[in-house]
Parts: structure tokens; C-alpha cells; sequence
């Protein structure tokens, strides 16, 4: 009986949390929708517009990103080549970073002040921009490709290289041409596998943020961006949950799916190691698909992240009262406007203010997570038929937008988001599963002997915990830790309808500085991503560092 209890003290924290901050906010959603101005035609018709175009540029972005990583996913698994490992690895950097960074690193590129409309306006001397690459449903679209290629990689590519290639060559020999093969024999097997990385895709493309809002602009508005237009711009608070219970509605409909569908992969007949089916291309053909894929990758996930931080040193309009004149080349100009505020206005702060308030709010995300994370990974450590049944609900965070838990926070708490507590608890909601999930396989693999033995040697529960499990955690824990930190860092969805417009967050403060004219708020805002890209890269390198072998999760 008392073990019980304690189990269920354990589940305490993180239930009234999600019970404050989840569920009572989500439950003021779907009251708020269900208001009578918010049925009027007029929105039920804009609705489905923003619905229609949600779906659409999903599935466009879906589809793009299948024919660009089918490809790389056979070459992965197929072909040994020099430098493999670091471009596999190049193309999941994307998937971590935060939707101002890509977004600020495809303006870098391509946007009107970017490389390649730069270069283009020297060599043809010309005064405006030839591309029109920002605004436009291309950006959309290539953003949602560089974002999401590494999923397909990473779900068909597994699951290929596992794949016995005998039952090919079976297939082969029984007269079956090449396609035949492919289309009796490995496609079958790949169906699951495939299925599941383009609903995961879509999934993500649908409750995409971001990248529309920063890189399409207003004029495309999907039910994410149309609820933070009718929110913040607006003020139609009813219309905005309408569109948010649709769009919570959707997500978990297609969460739903992809969870049945995950559950049927995996299953191969003959399964083979991974390094066993690669292979050095000897052919022509080969050759040139093998360069080709390296080549268009390569340009497709380095160039992007390389344009950033060089646009960012790169000084083409002279800052007032600065020395530096355009076309001056390498300067560090835009960094030291990090610390000016040439607005002169409350709203907008000397961009390092923003930097001070994100590490701030990204501390407490940390304490807040790691506080409600240790005691719920510790009951599910040892799972009994509670924690069966209450597993599922911390889950359900990861299947509502970072858009629609903001609104929940904003109808909810109104009065209270003056409270600088406000943000780090809504990044905390978005990185505490994850923060569970770091940590339970860590606490599940301590041997209930080694406290026994620390216990029969007289060792208080405090001492034992320290010398047990503290030493076998600890990397789990900082893992952990780093996640939350990153997670809070970039987060932009829920953290721009939340975040009073005098205490912004980096990601925010991009965000407004991109929108403002002129070279200087441009090059702060260059400079700002590159800062917010290098520390949640390296917050990416140091979790790979810190996880344990055979914890693949994350």
C-alpha cells in the first residue's frame, strides 16, 4: 500500500501541471470555439479556406520532400562513400533548429538582401533584386524539404539498409525485370516504413509555423498563422480558438495514424546489418548518382547554414553613426548593434536584452522540466498498471501546435502574462515529455541490487542515491537538461503569443527585426540567428555526446 501512494506522489507534479496548463487552457479552447460569433458564416468560410490551404501545402511539401529523400535514403543505404557519416549527419542538423534560424538562413541565401540576389544584382548591374524568393509559396515549401528531408532518411533509409538484398536477387532469378523486383518485393516490405515518414512529413508540414509565417508572409494563411493573425493582430479571440480546435482536431487525427502505422514497422523478412548491404559504386550510373545525390545534399544542407553566419559579418549598408561603408566586407558591425536599440522604443530593446531574456527563461524551462521530469521517469522506470494507464498523457502536449498552447495560455491566463513565469512554462510544456522520456531508460536500467547492497551497508536513501543512481543518471540527466535549454531557446510558436512585446525572446525579437526596412535591422537580425544557431548547435552536439549507448530515442 505504501508503495502505491508513493507511485502516486510521484505522478503528482507533472499531473497538476498538465492539468493547469494543458488541459484547463485547452478546455477554454474548446469552450471559446463553440461562442456564437465564432459560428458566424464568414469565419466558418474562412476556415475552411485556411484549412484547404493548410492541406495543400502539406501535401505539396510532402511530396517534395518523398522525392528528394527517397533518393538520399538509397543512397545511404546502399553506397560507402568519403564523408558519408558527416553528410547523414548534415542533413538532421535542419530537423533541431529553430524556424527563425531557417528561416533567417534562407533570407541569407535567397531573401531580397541574400548571396545569390546580391551576386545576381553585380553581375547583371542591377538597383532592385531579380528573385523574389521570400513571400512566395517556393520558400514555403523549400524550407519544409530542408526541414524534413532526415525524416525519410532516417525511417526508409533504416529500414532499407536492413533489408536482406537475396530476396531481390530471389526475384531476379525467377525472371522478374528490375521493376518487378522493386514493385513485388522491396516496395511491400518498405510500405510501412515509407507510409509512416510521409504521414510524419505531413504531420509536421501541417502544423508548421514558422517557416510560413517568416518566409510566406500573412497573405498564405494556414490555420496556424490565420489563428496568430486573428489573435494577436485581430483581437477575435473566439475565431482564433475555432481555428485552433480544427487544427488540435487534425493534428491528433493524423497523430493517431501515424502512432497505428509505427506500430506495423519493423517487420522484415531476413533482417541484415546495416553495413553489410553497402557498397562502393563501381558503375557509371552509379558513379553519377552517387555524386549527384552528394552534390545536390551537400548544397542543400551546407549552403543554407553557411550563408547565415557569413551574411551576418558581411556589412553592406553602414550603421548610423558607425564607420563601416557599404561594401566593406568582414565587419563586425552587426554585433555591435547587438547592444543598441535604434528604435529608441520600449518594444524594441538592444537585441542582447533579448538574448539575456531567452538564457533566463531557458534556465527556469530546465529547473521547471527536470523538477516534474525525474519523479514521473522514476515511477515509469518500474511500470505498473497506474503507469500504463497515465503514460499516454504526457504525451499528448507533442500532438497540440506551440500556436493553439500560446492561445491556451492567452484566453486562459490574460491578466497573469504580464508574469515573466508565463513563457518558461509554456516552453516547459513542450520539453517536458521529452525530458521524461531522456531520463526513464537511464533510472530502468539501475540495478535494484546495487541499492540493496548500498542499503545493507548502511547507507541512508539519501547517500545511496547518490552513490547508486546519481553516477548511473547523471549524463541522462544533463542530456536531459541540454534539451530543455534548446527546446526553450528556440521555441517561437507559443512563446510569440505569451511574451510581453518589452521582454522578447531571441526568436521573437528575429522575427521583428526582419520585418523592419533597412540594412542595419536586417544584419541585427543576421547576427541574432547566427548567435541562436550556434548554441543550439551546440546544444545538439553535446546531447548526441551525452546519450547512452543504445538509447536511440533522441
Amino acid at each position: 500500500m505504501k508503495k502505491v501512494f508513493l507511485r502516486s506522489v510521484s505522478w503528482l507534479p507533472a499531473l497538476l501541471f498538465l492539468g493547469g496548463f494543458f488541459f484547463y487552457p485547452f478546455g477554454r479552447i474548446l469552450s471559446l470555439s463553440l461562442d456564437s460569433s465564432a459560428l458566424a458564416p464568414a469565419n466558418l468560410e474562412r476556415s475552411a479556406s485556411a484549412l484547404g490551404f493548410t492541406l495543400y501545402q502539406a501535401l505539396l511539401s510532402t511530396i517534395l520532400t518523398l522525392l528528394t529523400g527517397l533518393p538520399a535514403a538509397w543512397l545511404f543505404a546502399r553506397f560507402e562513400f568519403r564523408g558519408r557519416s558527416l553528410l547523414r549527419a548534415m542533413t538532421a542538423v535542419p530537423f533541431m533548429l529553430p524556424t527563425v534560424v531557417v528561416a533567417a538562413a534562407f533570407n541569407a541565401l535567397l531573401g531580397p538582401r541574400g548571396w545569390l540576389n546580391l551576386s545576381l544584382m553585380a553581375l547583371l548591374d542591377l538597383d532592385t533584386p531579380p528573385l523574389a524568393f521570400v513571400g512566395s509559396l517556393g520558400a514555403i515549401l523549400l524550407a519544409h524539404v530542408f526541414y524534413n528531408t532526415t525524416i525519410v532518411i532516417r525511417l526508409v533509409g533504416n529500414a532499407l539498409a536492413h533489408l536482406d538484398p537475396r530476396l531481390v536477387q530471389a526475384a531476379r532469378s525467377l525472371g522478374g525485370g528490375p521493376f518487378d523486383a522493386m514493385r513485388r518485393v522491396t516496395l511491400p516490405l518498405l510500405r510501412p516504413s515509407l507510409l509512416a515518414a510521409a504521414l510524419l512529413v505531413f504531420l509536421f508540414d501541417f502544423t508548421s509555423f514558422g517557416v510560413v509565417l517568416l518566409l510566406g508572409g500573412p497573405q498564405f494563411a494556414t490555420l496556424e498563422v490565420e489563428t496568430y493573425i486573428q489573435a494577436m493582430h485581430l483581437l477575435d479571440l473566439p475565431f482564433a480558438a475555432l481555428l485552433s480546435a480544427i487544427q488540435l482536431g487534425c493534428t491528433l487525427l493524423f497523430s493517431l495514424l501515424y502512432s497505428r502505422l509505427s506500430a506495423r514497422r519493423g517487420v522484415l523478412l531476413s533482417p541484415r546489418p546495416a553495413d553489410s548491404n553497402l557498397r562502393r559504386a563501381k558503375s557509371l550510373p552509379a558513379r553519377l548518382f552517387v555524386a549527384g545525390m552528394a552534390l545536390l545534399l551537400a548544397g542543400m544542407f551546407v549552403l543554407p547554414l553557411l550563408a547565415l553566419p557569413l551574411r551576418s559579418v558581411t556589412v553592406l549598408d553602414a550603421p548610423p553613426g558607425g564607420s563601416a561603408g557599404p561594401g566593406t566586407g568582414a565587419s563586425a558591425a552587426y554585433y555591435r548593434e547587438l547592444f543598441i536599440n535604434r528604435q529608441d522604443s520600449v518594444f524594441y530593446v538592444p537585441p542582447i536584452q533579448a538574448a539575456v531574456n531567452s538564457l533566463i527563461y531557458a534556465g527556469l524551462t530546465v529547473l521547471l522540466s527536470l523538477g516534474m521530469a525525474f519523479p514521473a521517469a522514476a515511477a515509469l522506470s518500474r511500470p505498473g498498471r497506474l503507469e500504463r494507464l497515465l503514460d499516454p498523457f504526457l504525451l499528448l502536449p507533442l500532438g497540440a501546435s506551440a500556436v493553439t498552447l500560446g492561445l491556451g495560455f492567452l484566453v486562459s491566463f490574460g491578466k497573469y502574462l504580464a508574469s515573466p513565469w508565463m513563457p518558461p512554462l509554456a516552453h516547459t510544456l513542450i520539453a517536458l515529455p521529452f525530458v521524461i522520456r531522456t531520463l526513464q531508460p537511464a533510472l530502468a536500467s539501475i540495478p535494484d541490487r546495487l541499492r540493496q547492497a548500498a542499503a545493507a551497508l548502511g547507507a541512508s536513501p539519501r547517500r545511496a542515491w547518490l552513490a547508486v543512481d546519481w553516477p548511473i543518471i547523471r549524463r541522462a540527466a544533463l542530456a536531459g537538461a541540454v534539451f530543455a535549454f534548446t527546446v526553450s531557446l528556440g521555441e517561437f510558436g507559443a512563446t510569440a503569443l505569451v511574451t510581453r512585446p518589452e521582454y522578447p525572446t531571441l526568436p521573437v525579437a528575429i522575427y521583428r527585426f526582419l520585418s523592419l526596412p533597412g540594412g542595419v535591422h536586417y544584419g541585427q537580425a543576421m547576427a541574432m540567428a547566427t548567435l541562436l544557431l550556434l548554441l543550439t548547435t551546440a546544444g545538439i552536439l553535446l546531447i548526441e555526446r551525452l546519450r547512452l549507448p543504445g538509447m536511440e530515442e533522441f
